[in-house]
């Protein structure tokens, strides 16, 4: 995936910052100094205010506050997309041994990654909702794998617990989702991602919110 959004700055801690998060939510994006021109590829520039001065281009969001920094990693997303607002956003997830995520707008996929326990994969599925939050969208949608059904079962109960009632949950049929890809911890890693992805584009079964409290004990 080419890199539309570029983070151009010297300073250490706003480039962590906006670096973390962009690879918490598994979006590319291209390091650069405030110096360096911007290949066209760009779509959108973040920096810090202090920099912005430096930087030529259309689109330049700048860092005051790192309270602030989900809503410029929004506004990023947005930019870089050519869009004001997303009808739907949709998370895939692929269960298994390795778990595979992926995050589409509207179709197009804008991140992905993967998590190694059922409990990070909550954690990450809450943390890219919660920042996503101030996207402006019609819908927020969670797909989940039947593959592994125990596993399907444990992540949509969970979820219905944990995230507001207004976004849907759905159970989707895997056959024909896996790839094939040598073994090998780095393989399967892309196999559950590109699983994740066919994923998020299919239909499924919708999950009741409310269900889960049929399963407290």
């Amino acid at each position: 995936m080419k890199a539309k959004i570029a983070v151009a700055t010297v300073s250490g801690k706003a480039y962590y910052l906006i670096v973390s998060q962009l690879k918490k939510l598994g979006i590319p994006f291209l390091s650069l100094t405030p110096y360096e021109p911007i290949p066209l590829d760009v779509r959108v520039v973040i920096t810090t205010e202090k920099e912005r001065p430096l930087i030529h281009h259309e689109n330049v969001l700048s860092l005051r506050d790192e309270s602030k920094l989900p809503t410029i990693i929004n506004q990023a997303l947005k930019l870089a997309e050519g869009k004001s607002f997303y009808e739907k956003i949709v998370i895939g997830v692929d269960p298994g041994e390795i778990f595979g995520l992926a995050v589409l707008a509207d179709g197009k996929v804008i991140g992905t990654e993967n998590c190694f326990s059922i409990d990070e994969t909550l954690s990450r599925i809450n943390s890219l909702l919660k920042t996503l939050r101030d996207v402006e969208v019609s819908s927020f949608v969670v797909k989940v794998g039947d593959g592994i059904p125990e596993y399907r079962d444990k992540i949509l109960i969970a979820l219905d617990r944990m995230l507001p009632s207004d976004i849907v949950l759905e159970s989707i049929s895997e056959e024909g989702t896996n790839l094939s890809f040598n073994e090998g911890k780095n393989r399967r890693g892309l196999r559950d991602i590109g699983s994740a992805i066919k994923i998020a584009m299919r239909n499924g079964y919708i999950f009741p919110r409310g269900s889960s409290s049929e399963h407290k004990s």
